[in-house]
C-alpha cells in the first residue's frame, strides 16, 4: 500500500516510534518500508502541526528560558545564568561559582592550551572555586597590567591563582595598566619582555573577561585611574564602563580620551578575533556595561546571575540588602 505523506495515521506511526518507542529515523524507515527522508518529513509535519508537544516539566525550565531569551536580546552565542542570593545581594559570587563550573566543562572537551584573564572580584571567587586539577600543557595569559592595590583580585594574584589552581603555567604582564602621561607607549612596549608576552594575545583559545562602570564601585575607577583623569572626564566623552582597560560607549565603541593610547594590555582588535569569548559580569551596574560589550562583539559566552538578566530584560528584580 502506498502511504501518502499527509496521512495522519502515518504521521503518527512515525512519532510513536521516535517519540515513545525511541527508535532512529533509520529504523523506522527500515520498519514501515519508506525512506529515510519520508519519515524526517512527517516528523518535522508533525511538529509544525501540533501533533507532537513536548512539555518539560523541571523547575529548571524557567532559567532555561530566561537564559534564551537573553541569548536573543543581546544577540550573542550563549548565555549562562546563576541563581543570586535576592537578599544582601552580592554580584559577585554567584557568577563566580559558575564560571568555575563552566570552565571545569571546557577544559575538559575543548583542549584548550592558552587562556588570557583579566581580573577583579568575580575571577578571584571563580579561582578559589576551581578543585586542583592537572593541566600542565595549559597557560594562564594575563591580558592587562595591574596595580599595586587590590593584592587579592589585581591581575597579577588572579593569573597567577588561576594557574594554582589548575596546575598550569602562566605569564604575567608585569606593567603598570595605564602609562604616565607622556610616557611613549610604542617605545615602552618595544622592550622584548613585552613582545613576547603581546605575542601570546595571538594565539589565545579563550578570553575571560569582566566589564565594570564608571563610578565607585569599580575597582579601576577607584584605584587604577591616573591622578589626572577623573571619572566625570571619562562620562563627558560618552563612557558607559570598561571591558580590560579600555572605555566603552553604549555603542561598544572606544571613547575619545587620552586615556586610551595609555593602556597596557591586550588591544580589544585582538580579542575579537579569540576564538572564545567568556564575559563574566553581574549587577545593576553593569547591566549598561553588558550591553556594549555584546554590541561590540566581545561576548560569546555571558555568565551572569538572574539579578542581572532580569534587568537587561527590562525586568524589575526583587532585591533587599
Amino acid at each position: 500500500m502506498v502511504r501518502e505523506m499527509h496521512d495522519d495515521p502515518f504521521t503518527a506511526e512515525v512519532c510513536w516510534h521516535y517519540y515513545v518507542n525511541g527508535m532512529t529515523q533509520a529504523e523506522i524507515a527500515k520498519q514501515l518500508d519508506v525512506t529515510r527522508l519520508r519519515v524526517n518529513q512527517a516528523i518535522q509535519r508533525a511538529k509544525t502541526l501540533g501533533i507532537v508537544q513536548v512539555r518539560i516539566d523541571s523547575p529548571f525550565v524557567a532559567r532555561i528560558e530566561l537564559q534564551e531569551a537573553l541569548r536573543v536580546e543581546l544577540d550573542i552565542p550563549r548565555v549562562q545564568i546563576a541563581p543570586a542570593r535576592r537578599e544582601d545581594y552580592d554580584c559577585h559570587s554567584a557568577v563566580g561559582a559558575a564560571l568555575a563550573d563552566y570552565l571545569i566543562e571546557k577544559l575538559r572537551t575543548r583542549g584548550w592550551r592558552s587562556i588570557g584573564v583579566s581580573w577583579g572580584v568575580t575571577l578571584e571567587q571563580t579561582f578559589r572555586r576551581l578543585p586542583a586539577q592537572p593541566h600542565p600543557d595549559l597557560e594562564i595569559v594575563s591580558m592587562l597590567g595591574g596595580t599595586m592595590q587590590g593584592a587579592s583580585f589585581n591581575s597579577f594574584s588572579i593569573v597567577s591563582g588561576f594557574a594554582a589552581a589548575l596546575g598550569a603555567k602562566y605569564s604575567l604582564l608585569a606593567a603598570p595598566i595605564f602609562l604616565s602621561a607622556g610616557v611613549d607607549r610604542t617605545a615602552f612596549l618595544a622592550q622584548e619582555i613585552f613582545a613576547d608576552h603581546f605575542a601570546k594575545f595571538e594565539t589565545l583559545d579563550a578570553a575571560i573577561l569582566t566589564a565594570s562602570d564608571v563610578s565607585e564601585r569599580s575597582f579601576l575607577v577607584a584605584n587604577g585611574l591616573p591622578k589626572e583623569v577623573a571619572p566625570q572626564d571619562l562620562i563627558r566623552a560618552g563612557a558607559i564602563g570598561d571591558v580590560l582597560g579600555h572605555f566603552l560607549d553604549a555603542d561598544g565603541a572606544e571613547i575619545d580620551h587620552p586615556i586610551c593610547q595609555r593602556t597596557i594590555g591586550v588591544d580589544l582588535g585582538t580579542v575579537l578575533r579569540t576564538p572564545e569569548k567568556i564575559l563574566a559580569a553581574a549587577g545593576p551596574h553593569k547591566v549598561g556595561i553588558i550591553r556594549a560589550a555584546s554590541r561590540r562583539g566581545l561576548v560569546d559566552t555571558l555568565i551572569t546571575d538572574d539579578v542581572t538578566a532580569e534587568l537587561l530584560l527590562g525586568k524589575r528584580p526583587g532585591l533587599s540588602g
